[in-house]
């Protein structure tokens, strides 16, 4: 049986490769970057790992990310090897699944990483515009200029935002918020000064959207290491301490039955179960790290987690609840927006570097709690993680 306020797991190394916009190599090399760079975090050697955990992005080609990894890095008699495919919410469950594979003692160590490579030089836009399967019916996206993800999700927006009546500038507080991090964050790509009246200036990519809606892409990988709770403080200063974690997953069927000004989506469904594993509600989480591909889902995980009242999350951005100074910060390193997209490795990063009290200028004061969820598809795929400073709440 599951008890709460105790650690399940423990990441404890945190790795990156050469982050940028230019073409820096494979995925697969920088993927084996940032797992080195994780395991000299971690003071492990290849030796030390027995589990790996491999992700793509849904859209690149699979022989970019393969099982062979495992020779580039030189890792031997594994435990533990697969890949693991949930679209955007990959990353998180990367942890969910080392996790209960060590508790299960399958794993003592094992290493989540991601990678991608989406911008080329004619740029990032082209790697996500192929049309994003919606209605069910085959070819009718493409048939009507439904390319890619920016059109699907402005659907959803635009629903939003008409149901409740809401102006546009709800989406682009979360954009200024979150400049207002990236500000502070050394690796965010964009850290100009944005103000609202900025933000609305710049150009539409469908509407409701602006380009400054949109997540950055960069080329670039991620890794974390995971092991036990009960080994981690031998084995790191400050550990990330995985303390709860769900998924919830709606389905596409349910995307034709709209309900409260949206189709329903299973991020409160994984938020909740990753509270009550926990044992705690949404009023102890002290920060959170969300998966914003495009700025409404930042809106949208504020009232599915519970922080604000269905409709009301543009007022509480607007206010500044979730920028530097306010009661719930919100995208710390600047998220997708303004740092760089990563796909879920990048709020779950940026919830390590706070743990690890690595945030600069950024750091939060209280760590105790934070919340990285993953979001995959069109609303379809969420899976959340609790990490704490501590390994009892």
């Amino acid at each position: 049986m599951t008890k709460h306020g105790i650690a399940k797991s423990a990441i404890i190394g945190l790795g990156f490769s050469e982050l940028s916009r230019e073409s820096i190599g494979s995925a697969r090399k920088l993927a084996a970057d940032a797992v080195r760079d994780a395991l000299a975090d971690a003071n492990l050697r290849p030796c030390d790992v027995d589990g790996l955990l491999i992700n793509r992005s849904p859209i690149a080609d699979p022989a970019s990310m393969p099982l062979t990894l495992q020779d580039d890095l030189q890792l031997a008699n594994l435990r533990l090897l697969s890949g693991i495919e949930g679209q955007g919410s990959s990353a998180v469950q990367m942890v969910q699944y080392a996790t209960g594979a060590i508790r299960a003692g399958m794993a003592r160590t094992v290493v989540c990483v991601f990678a991608d490579t989406p911008v080329q030089p004619q740029g990032g836009g082209q790697a996500f515009a192929a049309p994003l399967a919606i209605s069910g019916i085959p070819g009718w996206e493409a048939q009507c200029g439904l390319y890619g993800a920016p059109g699907a999700y402005a659907l959803a927006a635009d629903e939003y935002l008409s149901y409740y009546g809401l102006d546009r500038d709800c989406l682009g507080a979360v954009a200024v918020a979150d400049r207002a991090w990236a500000a502070r964050n050394p690796k965010a790509f964009l850290r100009k000064p944005l103000s609202i009246e900025q933000y609305r200036a710049s150009p539409w990519v469908v509407e409701p959207f602006r380009v400054l809606d949109c997540a950055y892409p960069v080329n670039g990988a991620v890794a974390v290491v995971v092991t036990s709770a009960r080994r981690a403080p031998n084995l790191a200063e400050r550990p990330a301490y995985v303390h709860g974690m769900g998924q919830g997953h709606a389905g596409s069927a349910a995307l034709a039955e709209a309900h409260d000004g949206l189709p329903p989506m299973g991020l409160g469904l994984a938020c909740r179960i990753a509270c009550d594993m926990a044992g705690v509600g949404p009023k102890d989480i002290s920060a959170c790290q969300f998966y914003e591909a495009f700025s409404l889902t930042t809106l949208l995980g504020l009232e599915a987690i519970g922080f604000c009242e269905p409709g009301t999350a543009g007022a509480f951005v607007k206010a500044g609840e979730t920028s530097p100074g306010g009661r719930l910060p919100c995208n710390t390193g600047g998220g997708h927006l303004s740092g760089y997209y990563l796909q879920g490795m990048t709020p779950l990063a940026e919830a390590v570097i706070q743990v690890q009290g690595q945030g600069g200028e950024r750091q939060l004061d209280n760590v105790a709690l934070q919340l990285v969820t993953g979001n995959g598809g069109v609303l379809d795929y969420h899976a959340a993680l609790l990490l704490g400073s501590e390994p009892r709440l």
